[in-house]
């Protein structure tokens, strides 16, 4: 078959998170089992966009903010709309990553233009709400979400949401899971820093930047040469992060790393003897699967999607989220290299089992042939 996403974002610094990871994933297993696969959307780094991405023809513009604020609402570039055109004209079936915005916007109506039979993917991006912009934007926008064959998701609030949203003309919802690929050879190569504990997801209040900053001065108490680094781009919480580093004495000991890219992201993991992500309310967190396909050890928070799988199965220590919970499990692994060990090799399985991007991609073809799995 031949293949066409449209996810809003892809940059150098992993901006759009979990989104463009899930499409890139999704792509680059179908290319695997030979199917064309393309992929249309923004781009935006320090570098001219590359044409591929691994097996994944890659189509893109440069993002312009035509509409001011934070975020990706109000990206887009004129001339994606003739890459939608073209890229939709030659599929034999298109998966749109949607979200509120000028990117899906456009994807839905060149869809509905063309003539295409398309499914949605919305990541739980799409709740309900309330505000101006939203009901000016959502008469456009929900009449051309409805028109998908199935809207794919992936938790049971999401369900409730689109539901909420879309009303009863509503496509059918079809639970998908997300997926990953199991780390190559080339994980399993170490330059492990047995000292270093890293966070690595977008500086937002929702992933709790802070909280890590807070752990961070409790473990290095007993682990004076522990160090500690944050790495994602800002959404807004560093000006407090740096605060609170400076106000707990903590600027030799954490460090704030910037934006990486995907493969910088993957070296992290690798490096890292701990990755901690603190957020709640997480309903699937890329970056856990990420850091354990690299054989990392997690620490987590109990309100993750994935959360009583994990900890199930002993590939994680699952904590309540507070400073002093998140501490103890950190000093825990950094302690116990054999615990470390058992955790990297059952979060390996966890990936291989549960979380493998075969199986996703297994049902994604059946939804591509219109005989989608209605779970």
């Amino acid at each position: 078959m031949r293949l066409a996403h449209v996810v809003t974002l892809v940059s150098d610094d992993g901006a759009f998170g979990g989104p463009t990871s899930v499409a890139v994933a999704q792509l680059q297993e179908c290319a695997a089992r030979g199917h064309d696969v393309t992929l249309v959307s923004l781009w935006r780094g320090r570098t001219r966009a590359a044409q591929r991405i691994g097996a994944v023809r890659f189509v893109s513009r440069p993002a312009w903010r035509l509409v001011p604020g934070r975020g990706c609402l109000g990206l887009m570039h004129p001339l994606l709309l003739r890459d939608l055109w073209r890229a939709m004209g030659r599929a034999d079936a298109v998966h749109l990553h949607a979200g509120r915005d000028l990117v899906s916007l456009a994807a839905l109506a060149v869809a509905r233009l063309r003539g295409k039979t398309f499914v949605t993917q919305t990541h739980g991006m799409v709740e309900p709400r309330t505000g101006a912009v939203a009901r000016v934007f959502d008469r456009l926008y929900v009449p051309l979400l409805r028109r998908a064959r199935c809207c794919l998701v992936l938790t049971e609030r999401e369900r409730r949401a689109l539901t909420e949203v879309l009303g009863p003309d509503r496509p059918p919802l079809v639970t998908l899971p997300n997926g990953l690929r199991p780390g190559g050879d080339g994980a399993g190569v170490r330059r492990r820093n047995d000292n270093e504990v890293i966070f690595l997801a977008r500086l937002h209040p929702r992933k709790r930047p802070e909280a890590f900053v807070e752990m961070a001065a409790l473990v290095h108490k007993e682990f004076p040469e522990a160090r500690f680094t944050l790495y994602g781009a800002d959404e807004g919480s560093l000006p407090a992060v740096d605060r609170l580093v400076a106000d707990r004495g903590l600027a030799d000991v954490v460090s704030y790393g910037g934006a990486l890219d995907h493969s910088a992201a993957l070296e992290a993991y690798r490096r890292a003897a701990v990755y901690v992500l603190p957020s709640v309310h997480e309903p699937f967190p890329m970056t856990v699967l990420e850091a354990l396909a690299e054989g990392t050890p997690v620490v987590c928070t109990d309100s993750s999607g994935i959360a009583a799988e994990l900890a199930r199965r002993e590939a994680a220590l699952v904590t309540d989220g507070s400073p002093e919970a998140l501490a103890d499990a950190v000093s825990l692994l950094l302690a116990d290299e054999t615990l470390r060990r058992r955790l990297t090799d059952a979060g390996r399985r966890a990936i291989d089992e549960v979380f493998s991007i075969r199986a996703v991609v297994d049902q994604l073809e059946g939804v591509y042939r219109g005989r989608p799995d209605r779970r």
